[in-house]
């Protein structure tokens, strides 16, 4: 990315409708990919899924938004992120239409395979616009800001869910989520400046992608990049798909209820990444509060595994393991330090296939181990599958951060002339 491109917006009220925007879009991707947790267990009895198929259903949106992430980046960096995000708008739009009317199980993964897609862009392209537009040093409070504004979309996906799904089916949520998104995309053709003109500078697809093996190479890429692959795995396998389902198979949880305790644990994580955001100043390092928060979520998925809970226990549960887990915007500056200022975009974009690759593979691997613990004498999946899949979950985030010791900390402060 080329620095001189950094231009802050000229006024406060300009700032914040830009800002606001791209939130609102993110929204549409936290909303979708996350809806699966609460109607989970309907969609299993109307369409007759199994485990493998459910987590299979769910890990469809995060394989293709992982498996297009660096030709995104690419294009993202040679025609600019508003182009590229309003293009694949379109797709998610498409892709959340057809999930609304599709009739069989192979539909409903291909459709939620185009919501990835067209959902692909809407982190990152703000990211860059944030990177091309801010200050460095408001980087990590803008990155909290997108993250912890757009998990609105996760607690749309818990409580208000269950009851649109109760009141007009979840069909007919998912077509009004459609049109809105259409609304949201309008917005953010007013909202977001105009692309920058790069036709001179614009690099060849080799040199692009020489790019991003360069990205690869950078010190401590690779333990950065597994904790993405782990971290948010654990949330979105827990809070956005089998949280649901073991709420009602373990503790006979009804929809309203389940959407409800959900609930809190996406609004935990919301209010987690607004405090986590600025705690990198705070401790004056990247490493420390990421360690602090990986083991405190790797203890609360221990709990789950060992200890019985009540649902009232339950509820707190979800309330501690969201804030816990919520440390992602230190992580994501932490990656973003790691490269020079030409490889940002392509950076980022690496970060974040880790981040819903690995959503990806723990949602569709635990999909496959609550199949082969069986069901329970009642028909619903078996209280030792959902222990298995939590300590699985928790043995991933705990090698993450075994990996993640020997990482680099490139914090400014660190760096700071002493006065």
């Amino acid at each position: 990315m080329d620095s001189a491109a950094k231009v802050a917006p000229a006024r406060t009220e300009t700032a914040v409708f830009l800002i606001a925007s791209l939130v609102a879009i993110y929204a549409v991707s936290q909303f979708l990919r996350n809806s699966i947790g609460v109607i989970a267990n309907d969609l299993a009895r109307e369409l007759s899924l199994s485990a493998t198929q459910t987590g299979l259903l769910s890990s469809a949106f995060f394989f293709t938004f992982a498996a297009v992430q660096i030709p995104i980046g690419i294009l993202i960096d040679r025609y600019g992120p508003k182009r590229v995000m309003l293009t694949t708008a379109v797709v998610a739009v498409v892709g959340t239409v057809l999930f609304a009317i599709a009739p069989s199980a192979s539909l409903l993964i291909a459709a939620r395979a185009l919501m990835g897609l067209g959902c692909s862009t809407f982190f990152m392209a703000p990211l860059v616009i944030y990177a091309r537009r801010f200050p460095p040093q408001r980087f990590a409070s803008l990155t909290s800001i997108q993250m912890g504004g757009a998990n609105l979309g996760t607690l749309a996906a818990t409580a208000p869910l269950a009851a649109s799904a109760a009141a007009i089916g979840w069909r007919g949520s998912f077509l009004v989520v459609a049109a809105v998104t259409v609304v949201l995309a309008l917005v953010i053709v007013v909202a977001v400046p105009k692309d920058a003109d790069t036709a001179k500078g614009r690099e060849s697809w080799t040199e692009a992608f020489r790019g991003v093996a360069a990205a690869v190479k950078v010190p401590s890429f690779r333990s950065v990049f597994f904790m993405h692959l782990t971290t948010y795995s654990c949330f979105v396998s827990i809070v956005g798909l089998w949280g649901g389902p073991w709420l009602t198979d373990v503790h006979g949880a009804d929809l309203a209820t389940r959407g409800r305790i959900l609930l809190l644990g996406a609004g935990a994580q919301i209010c987690g990444m607004l405090l986590w955001g600025a705690m990198d100043r705070f401790w004056g390092s990247y490493k420390r509060p990421v360690f602090f928060g990986g083991a405190t979520a790797v203890l609360m998925m221990a709990i789950l595994v060992f200890a019985p809970l009540d649902l009232t226990l339950v509820s707190v549960w979800f309330v501690f393991f969201g804030l816990s887990v919520s440390y992602t915007p230190i992580l994501t500056s932490h990656g973003k330090s790691l490269f020079p200022s030409h490889l940002t975009g392509r950076g980022i974009t690496l970060m974040n296939i880790g981040t819903m690759g690995g959503a990806f593979l723990s949602q569709s691997i635990t999909g496959v181990l609550i199949d082969l613990m069986g069901r329970s004498e009642t028909g619903t999946y078996s209280p030792e599958g959902y222990r298995l899949v939590f300590a699985v979950l928790g043995s991933w985030l705990l090698l993450s951060l075994v990996f993640y010791f020997k990482a680099i900390d490139p914090h400014p402060s660190r760096y700071a002339p002493k006065a």
